[in-house]
């Protein structure tokens, strides 16, 4: 017997999945805009411009969804997803070119919440940034916030003259700022350990032994846990919706094509190419014809890349070759840089043995002695995690103070009659 062939869907089967599609990303967003506000945004009304703005604040925002547009306008929203998408390396400048009052916008807007979804799994990172917390945690790595989130930006000269007890007053803030978090750490660890002690033996599972603050929060406010269940109720809509949503992703990337098509065209426009699924999770569905039809659009780009590539190599290589002296020095500052960076990591390797660093969150959980062969992660390794992170980023903190230091010595050699007096060191 042949193969049967797949049934193509009809174009009412495609106009209902669309709409489906977009409510399952809606529902694992926080903001969750309505599939109407996409269509608007689509062509371009300006109604929908403000619910895309507040949606790109809360996706790039390291604050939970609750708390991150409490203190802040709707302007200053704007001013702040610009910047970010900027640092991250967003290609299109019609973005930044919008209005900072929010009203304009939903289509570049919806270019825009496509590109973060095409670098990443983006709703997976969302969710495990908002999941309910019933244990006391403790991130051993920083893996996610330290990871190069793209590209780093081009430099922007200042417009107009900059003051310097400003930036001393900035800096000044910054401190004081970095001291009140780190008091109010130590008060929160602290509290912690009296709840640990106060708690022991309470708990019903011996491996832990205690309670967590959101248990002990429970037995003194017996009414909290109807809110904690429905935070639980929500996050489990939001993870079926994410579901839902990975196995209707192509139908959106289609749609998108089409909004891309109405786009005006810049020098470098964004590509929007969904991930092909592994064998096994649904790939053996797709039509082959589609599947041919992507692997020819990927040569296509990698050819183009391929050309753009060796033109801007030679380019390069025709302005570097004029320089001499000081492209030969800013070689070996980045040939240090590169020494120093190795030299920690080599350090850091040969303190953990060769053995894998501990990663994820951990639950606290206080004992007063060691049993072998226990499942967890100690106190004594997670410390020693810590401050191998800590050679490293000291590493990094020099380079950039050498840079910084580099620079300064440019810009005075620009201003003949400047009298640079370089700060008391401390």
């Amino acid at each position: 017997m042949g193969r049967r062939r797949r049934r193509q869907p009809y174009p009412a089967d495609a106009a209902r999945a669309l709409p489906d599609a977009i409510a399952a990303l809606s529902r694992t967003l926080p903001a969750a805009p309505s599939p109407e506000i996409f269509r608007r945004a689509k062509f371009d009304r300006p109604e929908a411009a403000p619910a895309l703005w507040r949606l790109l604040f809360h996706v790039l925002s390291p604050l939970s969804a609750d708390s991150a547009s409490v203190s802040f306008a709707l302007e200053a929203q704007v001013r702040w997803v610009k910047s970010v998408l900027h640092s991250q390396g967003y290609p299109r400048r019609a973005l930044v070119q919008l209005q900072d009052d929010g009203s304009q916008g939903g289509r570049e807007l919806l270019l825009a919440l496509a590109w973060l979804l095409a670098r990443g799994p983006l709703p997976e990172r969302l969710l495990t940034q908002s999941h309910v917390r019933l244990g006391d945690e403790m991130p051993v790595c920083e893996c996610e916030a330290l990871a190069s989130p793209g590209p780093p930006a081009p430099r922007v000269e200042a417009e107009g003259s900059v003051d310097i007890r400003h930036l001393q007053w900035l800096m000044g803030k910054l401190q004081l700022r970095w001291r009140n978090l780190m008091a109010g750490q130590q008060e929160q660890c602290a509290l912690l350990g009296k709840i640990h002690l106060y708690t022991r033996g309470c708990h019903s599972d011996r491996s832990l032994g205690h309670l967590s603050v959101t248990e002990t929060e429970l037995l003194r406010d017996p009414e909290g846990g109807r809110q904690l269940l429905q935070r639980l109720e929500t996050e489990n809509a939001r993870l079926e919706a994410a579901l839902e949503w990975r196995h209707r992703e192509l139908v959106f990337w289609r749609w998108m094509d089409t909004v891309l098509d109405t786009c005006p065209l810049e020098a470098s426009p964004p590509t929007f190419l969904p991930r092909i699924p592994e064998p096994g999770a649904g790939a053996a569905g797709l039509p082959v014809r589609e599947l041919q039809a992507l692997q020819e659009e990927l040569q296509a780009l990698q050819e183009e890349l391929r050309e753009a590539v060796e033109a801007r190599r030679a380019t390069w290589q025709a302005a570097v070759g004029g320089h001499g002296p000081e492209w030969r020095a800013a070689r070996r500052a980045l040939q240090v840089a590169v020494a120093q960076d190795l030299a920690a990591l080599q350090w850091a390797w040969e303190q953990g043995k060769g053995q894998a660093r501990p990663h994820g969150p951990r639950r606290l959980v206080r004992t007063e002695a060691r049993v072998p062969g226990r499942p967890g992660l100690w106190a004594t390794e997670a410390t020693e995690a810590l401050r191998a992170r800590e050679v490293c980023l000291e590493a990094m903190l020099r380079q950039l103070q050498g840079q910084c230091r580099q620079e300064l010595a440019r810009l005075v050699g620009a201003r003949p009659g400047l009298i640079w007096v370089p700060p008391p060191a401390r």
